[in-house]
């Protein structure tokens, strides 16, 4: 990799990054961005595309288009090349756009002007925020440098977005986290919640992208990666893991140790990043690639690599999974996934729990019901919408989220709430009343149990008993084999 190559990035960086420093409106800051990087790499055009919804791109600033067209054009998500782009979270680099398959011509832009195109997606691990594109007059097939560049700046871009660099009233980019925002999941435990928002695991922030110090950040993240392979390796050396805990370390293990996996971060360093973002990079890189993989078992191990990377950028950042935040009133549980002995931990202080991932049968869900908590499952992105704090509507029946509500919702959402209590009053009056079919047969009513959790329900449900207990469960949520005194007493059925 030439030097040269290096500089121009890394100047181009600083040049951003000194831009974003000047107080302004996020318009004015999109505007003065297209018209850095055009000038930065010798072309006519850049244009920024962000999504307004998950489905529709809108062009949000441009340096060369007609600017009567900037919050006019819209697509959809794969619609064009900028679509295309969107959806695949690949570049598209073609030195004659129109002829190239997919090909949108939008008269009131003026882009049929300009026949080279490069695109790339502007994401932050695995969040999709947009697309940067470059358009020249000439027929020119971009570098590998030039695409490795663009790339480093919409990662930058796609970092700052998360610092809220770019919110403006008038266009601009809608603030994060600050939008009423619905999730649709997979019902994991029927009920109804309010409350607030409480990570399992808070997001990683990185406030400083660009490094002007390579050889520093080097340093860095090589310390960095020393400390984390031995810390995984301290894992691997204890004595009560299973063969199953210790088939995930040994994964953990070979992505720590991986050389290719610490000297593409370094080479990111040299192009200007600083080491977190360089971290951060690669694993949206690698996300992208394992994402296309068909191979089922390597898809899964996108969960490896992130806890990982997370783990890495901890320790570079200082920002522990305890930040020192008090766990809000009304706490709603909201993580990637999570274990059925980290959820017994919480304990029935939880009005709620929302997994980006999880399923019906899954421990954590037997410890749900135990709670009797409502479960949401599968909401694919909660835990890059949500931040501390944020209010939360939680419905177990339908498998919906609502974060950040609007009055009007959280308002129909209570009344809700109010007719399931008055249900339950109805129940309780029922509860003592013998189990007399009409014919006159008299059942006995016993409930399902596995954990120490349940028992609190017994007296609750009116039950005789317990007629299932899940002896199974006692050996998932230790690390040791249970004891029969730690084993609760149940009626048999």
């Amino acid at each position: 990799m030439p030097e040269r190559s290096e500089s121009d990035s890394r100047k181009l960086l600083r040049r951003l990054r000194d831009t974003l420093a000047v107080p302004g409106a996020g318009q004015d800051r999109l505007d003065q961005i297209t018209h850095l990087i055009a000038d930065s790499m010798g072309t006519e055009v850049c244009s920024i595309y962000l999504f307004r919804d998950p489905e529709t791109l809108e062009l949000c600033a441009t340096e060369g288009l007609k600017k009567e067209a900037v919050h006019k054009t819209r697509m959809k998500l794969g619609e064009g090349l900028v679509g295309r782009v969107a959806r695949n979270g690949q570049p598209v680099n073609t030195a004659d756009a129109p002829a190239e398959k997919g090909f949108r011509y939008m008269p009131e832009t003026g882009e049929e002007l300009y026949s080279s195109f490069l695109g790339v997606p502007i994401q932050r691990v695995g969040e999709k925020l947009g697309v940067l594109v470059v358009q020249s007059k000439t027929a020119r097939q971009f570098s590998e440098d030039d695409i490795y560049a663009l790339d480093v700046v919409a990662m930058v871009l796609a970092e700052m977005t998360e610092l809220g660099a770019f919110t403006s009233d008038e266009g601009g980019m809608r603030a994060l986290h600050k939008q009423p925002v619905m999730l649709r999941g997979t019902s994991g435990q029927e009920g109804a919640a309010e409350g607030r928002v409480w990570l399992h695991e808070p997001r990683v922030v990185i406030t400083n992208p660009v490094a002007d110090d390579p050889l520093t950040e080097i340093d860095r993240i090589r310390d960095a990666v020393g400390q984390l392979r031995v810390s995984v390796d301290d894992l691997l050396s204890a004595e009560s893991l299973d063969k199953d805990q210790k088939a995930v370390l040994e994964a953990y293990r070979m992505f720590a140790h991986s050389r290719g996996w610490l000297r593409r971060m370094e080479e990111d360093i040299m192009r200007g990043l600083s080491a977190e973002a360089a971290v951060e990079k690669e694993q949206s890189a690698t996300r992208n690639r394992l994402e296309q993989v068909p191979d089922a078992y390597l898809r899964e191990r996108l969960s490896d690599l992130d806890d990982l990377s997370n783990r890495l950028l901890r320790i570079l950042t200082g920002q522990g999974r305890d930040t020192g935040a008090e766990m809000p009133e009304n706490p709603v549980l909201v993580a990637r996934n999570i274990g059925p002995a980290e959820l017994l931990d919480y304990g029935r202080k939880l009005k709620g729990v929302v997994l980006d991932e999880g399923s019906v049968g899954s421990h954590a869900a037997v410890v749900a019901r135990a709670l009797a908590i409502p479960l949401v499952i599968n909401t694919d992105r909660i835990t890059a919408e949500a931040l501390n704090g944020d209010a939360i509507l939680v419905d177990g029946d339908q498998g919906i989220v609502h974060l950040r509500p609007e009055e009007t919702v959280a308002r129909a959402f209570r009344d809700k709430i109010a007719m399931q209590a008055k249900a339950q009053e109805r129940y309780a009056s029922l509860r003592g009343l013998p189990a007399t079919a009409t014919c006159g047969t008299t059942v006995a009513l016993h409930m399902n149990a596995g954990l120490m959790a349940d028992l609190p329900s017994l007296e609750g449900s009116g039950a005789e008993g317990v007629g299932l207990f899940r002896t199974e469960l006692q050996f998932l949520v230790r690390s040791k084999m249970p004891r029969a005194p730690n084993w609760p007493s149940f009626t048999p059925a």
